[in-house]
């Protein structure tokens, strides 16, 4: 088992941008721990690599994210990818737009299991007339469920808005690519 994971993370090692020299030395520290003798290390530097690039996925994820509206301020979530290693992780990216007096949160989480498994109900009209008015953004549908508008984009990244009405929050859906962020991660 040990052995698979170095060598996962040594064929990693081609495919990282050369940016990433955090991610390479710390994959290179797992690698002479490993032929020390040191496998607990070892295994660490290697969880260390992966929290590392996931860190960067998220950032890539976060450009996803339109920027607030005239008027308007918005304020990223940096920290919304600890959260989601409780639900069987994935890489999200999560900004409150507030201004008018009003305020609403965006969220994008993708290659999540959760996510995953809604896709079954986004696939199905039948089943996604049952749960709320359709609302069009483009050639994106979302499922109005009482003002939250969610989304599922490449059937593997969740958007959701909630937090103000409709007609406030769709400027923002209307600034996302999502011809762009079906592309995320691949």
């Amino acid at each position: 088992m040990n052995r698979v994971l170095l060598s996962a993370a040594l064929v990693a090692l081609p495919l990282l941008p050369a940016h990433a020299d955090e991610v390479t030395d710390t994959l290179q520290s797992a690698i002479e721990a490993y032929e020390a003798g040191d496998v607990q290390y070892a295994l660490e530097e290697i969880a260390y690599a992966q929290q590392l690039v996931q860190a960067m996925k998220a950032e890539g994820l976060s450009a996803f994210l339109p920027p607030a509206p005239e008027g308007w301020s918005r304020t990223v979530d940096t920290d919304m990818n600890q959260g989601l290693a409780m639900m069987g992780g994935g890489t999200g990216a999560e900004a409150t737009y507030e201004g008018d007096g009003q305020s609403f949160t965006l969220t994008l989480m993708a290659d999540n299991p959760m996510v995953g498994a809604m896709a079954a109900m986004f696939g199905n009209p039948m089943l996604m007339a049952t749960q709320g008015e359709m609302v069009r953004v483009g050639r994106q549908k979302f499922v109005d469920q009482d003002g939250d508008l969610t989304g599922l984009v490449d059937n593997r990244i969740l958007v959701q808005v909630s937090g103000a009405a409709p007609g406030v929050m769709l400027p923002v859906l209307e600034a996302i690519d999502y011809k762009a962020l079906a592309g995320f991660g691949r």
